[in-house]
This record gives structure tokens, sequence and C-alpha cells, in this order.
């Protein structure tokens, strides 16, 4: 991946699945034991009887996943380079490119859209114009996704491909300027709808992945296929204008828990 003068550029791509040929993404794993297996069922109806409020994320599990996934980038080469708040700073235009043999505009629209209303301070538009876009969403079947990913996010017909989907984000300390995902159809709707919400939201901002976060999408190894209430957190703490687009992780500390309470009180009201 090449970063031009006065640009950054970073990539995050995911390879999911029942089997994952990178190790990561949705794998299954038995129990070998009746211990295990007995073990397994309680953890289920203890976690089945728990109340909503046992159930919240607490203020630091939040604020260590918005560090985790905001400042930094699996694929960027240098972590100082990407180490500062990074999101859009006017509307997102995002246009659809169907190439699939499924029509899938219409699931897409409804999930983009519905941004409008799940992150406050973000503000999105679907546009028919594709020159007029600054985020491109283009959805394929897995046929097509190596020479698209090539030619629509590389550049380049040699650059080796991996994954399912992927997302490319140009920014500056300024703010991200322009953003291009690819996504399969024809693996499933589980992964398809994975695919589109995580690389819609990386793609608006954070570029990063941890596996410890299971409540969250920016996370190869977690089932998650909905936009949760973790994820939906992290995007408003991002996106509130309290937090300046640029300003480094060290100096973001200081706001953090007073984003988390803002972002709270807006996803749970």
């Amino acid at each position: 991946m090449k970063l031009l003068p006065r640009d950054r550029s970073a990539v995050n791509d995911l390879s999911i699945g029942c089997v994952s040929t990178e190790g990561t993404g949705w794998q299954t794993r038995k129990l070998h034991s009746f211990v295990g297996v007995a073990a397994a069922c309680l953890m289920v109806l203890a976690m089945s009887l728990m109340t909503p409020a046992l159930a919240q994320t607490s203020q630091a599990q939040i604020i260590r996943g918005f560090n985790a996934t905001v400042f930094g980038s699996e694929y960027t080469p240098g972590r100082s380079q990407t180490s500062y708040v990074r999101k859009f700073t006017r509307e997102v235009r995002v246009h659809i490119d169907n190439r699939s043999t499924k029509d899938r505009r219409g699931q897409a629209q409804r999930f983009l859209l519905g941004l409008n209303r799940d992150i406050r301070n973000m503000r999105l538009r679907i546009v028919r114009n594709r020159l007029s876009a600054n985020f491109r969403l283009i959805i394929v079947d897995q046929s097509q996704y190596e020479r698209t990913v090539q030619r629509d996010v590389y550049g380049d017909r040699a650059t080796p491909v991996r994954g399912r989907c992927i997302v490319r984000s140009f920014f500056t300390r300024q703010g991200i300027q322009r953003a291009v995902a690819v996504v399969v159809s024809d693996r499933g709707e589980r992964l398809f709808r994975r695919c589109l919400i995580e690389e819609t939201l990386q793609g608006l901002g954070p570029l990063n992945e941890d596996r410890r976060l299971m409540q969250s999408v920016f996370n190869d190894a977690s089932h998650q296929t909905s936009f949760t209430r973790f994820d939906r957190l992290i995007m408003n703490m991002l996106y509130d204008p309290l937090l300046p687009v640029g300003t480094i992780q060290s100096r973001a500390q200081a706001l953090l828990p007073q984003l988390y309470r803002r972002a709270v009180a807006y996803v749970d009201r």
C-alpha cells in the first residue's frame, strides 16, 4: 500500500467464514467433554437470566474499546501516522454500486440511512452520481471480488487480495476525504450483513481491530451481525463535536469520560 504525499490511506479487510484461511473469523470450536458441555449450558442460562443493567458494558470497557479501534489501523505502516482522530467533517455522500447477481441496494440503503438516527452529529445521504460521492460502497459476487478490489480499491492489478470484504480510507489530520468499500454478496446473509456493517463503520473512522472486543464488529473473531450498542457508543463518541478531528490519542483521554456519558444519554434515550 502506498501513502501519497500529504495523504494517508488505511485498509481493513475481513477474512471471515465458518472456516477462515487467515485463522480469523467465525470458527466452530467443539467442547470435548460432558463437563465442558454442561458448563457451557450453565453459562448460557446464566446470561439469559441477566438483567439488562447487568448486561451493560462499563465505562472502562467502552473507553478501552474506543482507544483500541479509533487510534491506529491494522494495515497502515507506522502507528504514529494514524494515532489521531479520523472522521468525516462534512456530510457523508454514499454511492451504492451493486454489481452482484442479487440486488442488495435496498438492504444497503436501509442500513446506511439508519445511521443518521444511530449516530448523532453524523449526516449521511445516498447519491446517484458516483463522482459526487465521498464514500463508495461496491457490492459484488465472490467471483468479482479480487479484480474489483485491485481496480477500485488499490488501482493496481498486481496487488494481492485476501478476505471477502474490505474498506480503504484516504485521510489527513483534517479528516477523511473519501473511502471505498467492497462487500461480497453471495456467501450468505450473515456474512453480507456483517461485512456491510463493519466496512461501513470502519470507513467512517475506526479502522483498527481488537480481538478482545467480543461485543463489537471491530473484531473479526466475534459473531456480531448487527450494529451493537457497544459500537453505537464508540461511533457517537467519535462523532461528538467535543472531539476535534486530528486530536492525538494522549490528548483525547481527558475527554473520553464526558464523551462516554453523552453517548450513553443519546444511545439509551
